[in-house]
């Protein structure tokens, strides 16, 4: 196996990554630019020396002495400290220019485009929080979100921080139950919401919605609509409504006098999107946040100045809330609201030419499905300023890896990346001075001991097992709402190996130092007791041209457990034995018999959660029959109804 690419000494002398190693050396670490695994163990073995020295390189504006502590109980998970006497605010460091730049691109589709300079973000804000502190609203007050990914939406977010209130929020297509699961949780007094959003070239009125909802969130004090449709009539409610327009009209830009708070003060409330009940509300501090984000932004995606950052990613999703962070690298950022698919499928890379994108996230799913659909930006679009790709929410295989190269640019750098809400950030993802090898993620996060472990306990490579960090890092949630004893915070990730956290990814370490993620650990499948994750089998399913999109879950059979593949045949195909046996023939010649399905049942529609994540324990759970208990999770609930009592399962 060879590297897909590799960078050019121009490109690693003139990295963010070179320049933070040369600051390091100055100061006598005596570090090496090409030895990647050289500074990652230092950032581990030295956490005190590493946060501190993130904190100068990336300029953070706070409070922070030389002499104050950096890290204190750092053996202890949960009950590790950073910063504990550091001040900071979350806005400020987001919003540290105000020039005639643009901050921000959005596109709604092909309906709505539109761009807000940094002087122009930072007024809008500032009208914002003039209207919040008339409100009477305080640090750790919560504050709602029911909107689409819009400019008005970040500034939103970011008065918010400016105030040390607390956000939280999720896209406008969640239904009515959805919502309250989630806000009604948290108490907040300030709902925003935006006035509808558009999807695959149809407009929704989202407001309908906030008037059911909001009889269910009796702490909200004042509703703030943020225009998008801008002709939806504004709803009646038993609440004081006010649009944007409004605000700006009663409120001029001023000076936003920025709280200083603790770095451990809470900055976002957000919610798991699973199915196996009320979602979690998981709090993360600003501090912890912050600097994760500035030391994955500036050294693993090398972003500089005037940059601009792209993500595809609604409101409900942590990917939202760490692209959003790239103003404080002083990037400008690239809104998207809308079907990635809209019209022809070429839309947002119409937007990455359009608008000189030089850093485009995306899923796995969104990279595997311009595969599927013939598309080829290299040829069709110019992508000359694209430096990095980055893909996240399920493992991108080698296939996809080859065909990003192949068809979209050759000279770019492909990140994979994997974390989580639970984190905000990521365990593992890229890195700007190495090289790409297919289907493996580059590398483990600076400050983030990761290591695999089997099920002893034991550090494991070249052998797959569950992915756990030995050390604490900032970015560690602060506890779960409602969780006074923190015990279901402590159940959910340190409860397999006490003081460790174990992330619940199965995974393994390659030999040329790489990460692979073979799938979720709790849907892990175990024919016969032979481990296998289910990424291994989509790896290989998904490479065959007539399969558009694939599910596999394991079902309890006669005392062991037999796997179940589930396809999605491009239009107009059927699945007949021809077809079952070639998939069969493509998984047992790439991994091993017991990899094999035992049954090949062919679906129209496959269920997935708001972010685009297949959700296969809820498959797995109608099947054996069991209730779903978090249904408003999912973008298409009823998909779930082909898979109870299907007959092919009862033989």
């Amino acid at each position: 196996m060879k590297p897909l690419w590799a960078p050019s000494s121009q490109r690693i002398a003139t990295s963010n990554m070179a320049a933070f190693i040369n600051v390091l050396n100055a100061k006598g670490h005596n570090l090496s630019t090409t030895n990647y695994d050289h500074i990652h163990q230092w950032s581990i073995e030295h956490p005190e020396q590493f946060w501190h020295s993130i904190w100068n390189f990336c300029d953070v504006i706070g409070e922070h002495h030389e002499k104050d502590p950096v890290l204190i109980n750092k053996d202890q998970m949960p009950g590790a400290v950073f910063f504990p006497k550091a001040r900071l605010n979350f806005a400020e460091n987001l919003l540290r220019r105000r020039d005639t730049e643009p901050a921000l691109f959005f596109w709604g589709e092909n309906q709505v485009r539109r761009s807000l300079t940094y002087k122009e973000l930072y007024d809008l804000t500032s009208e914002l929080v003039q209207m919040m502190q008339e409100m009477g609203l305080k640090a750790g007050d919560r504050i709602a979100a029911f909107t689409a990914n819009t400019p008005e939406t970040v500034a939103a977010m970011l008065a918010t921080s400016a105030l040390g209130c607390i956000w939280s929020s999720c896209s406008p297509d969640f239904g009515v139950k959805g919502v309250i699961d989630r806000f009604g949780q948290i108490q907040p007094k300030l709902l925003f919401c935006t006035d509808g959003y558009f999807y695959n070239g149809k407009s929704f009125n989202s407001l309908d919605k906030v008037q059911e909802f909001i009889k269910e969130l009796p702490t909200v004090e004042k509703v703030i609509v943020l225009p998008y449709l801008e002709n939806s009539p504004l709803p009646k409610l038993n609440k004081p409504i006010r649009t944007l327009k409004e605000i700006t009209t009663t409120y001029k830009p001023g000076t936003i006098s920025f709280a200083k708070l603790p770095f451990n003060h809470p900055l976002y409330i957000m919610f798991t999107s699973g199915t196996t009940g009320v979602p979690k509300c998981i709090i993360h501090g600003a501090g912890g946040t912050l600097l994760q984000h500035l030391k994955e932004h500036q050294l693993h995606c090398d972003i500089k100045k005037n940059d601009r950052m792209f993500y595809f990613t609604t409101c409900s999703w942590m990917m939202w809330n760490w692209l959003i962070s790239g103003l404080a690298s002083n990037a400008s950022l690239m809104l998207y609201d809308g079907s990635p698919f809209y019209l022809d499928g070429k839309i947002l890379f119409d937007y990455a030419e359009q608008e000189q994108c030089t850093f485009f996230g995306t899923s796995a799913k969104f990279i595997d499905a311009c595969h599927k659909a013939h598309l080829n930006p290299i040829e069709t679009h110019n992508l000359s300023n694209l430096k990095t790709i980055t893909s996240t929410g399920s493992p991108l295989s080698p296939d996809g890896f080859e065909y990003v190269y192949t068809h979209i640019k050759k000279d770019v750098l492909l990140s994979s990346i994997s974390g989580g809400t639970d984190i905000i950030s990521c365990f593992v993802l890229g890195n700007p001075t190495n090289a790409v090898w297919p289907g493996q993620i580059q590398a483990k996060g600076l400050g983030m001991s990761v290591e695999i472990w089997n099920d002893q306990g034991q550090p494991v490579v070249e052998k797959k097992g569950e992915l756990v960090c030995t050390k604490p890092f900032p970015s560690m949630p602060l506890g779960f709402w409602n969780d006074p004893l923190a015990q279901r915070y402590h159940d959910a990730y340190f409860k397999k190996f006490p003081n460790i956290w174990y992330h619940g990814d199965y995974a393994e370490i390659t030999k040329e130092g790489g990460i692979i993620i073979h799938g979720r650990s709790d849907a892990v499948l175990n024919p016969g007791g032979v481990r296998i994750g289910t990424a291994e089998i989509y790896r290989e399913v998904e490479q065959l041209e007539e399969i558009e999109e694939s599910l596999v879950i394991g079902q309890d059979w006669q005392n062991d457990v037999r796997v179940i593949l589930f396809l999605k045949l491009r239009q107009g195909l059927t699945l007949d034995e021809k077809l079952e046996n070639k998939i069969k023939q493509q998984i047992k010649t790439n991994t091993t018999p017991r990899h094999v399905p035992a049954k090949i049942i062919q679906i129209q529609d496959i269920p997935k959660t708001k972010n685009g994540k297949i959700v296969e324990l809820a498959v797995r759970d109608v099947i054996a029959g069991l209730p779903i208990k978090n249904k408003e999770a999912l973008a298409n609930p009823d998909a779930l109804d082909f898979y109870r009592n299907l007959a092919q399962l009862q033989s």
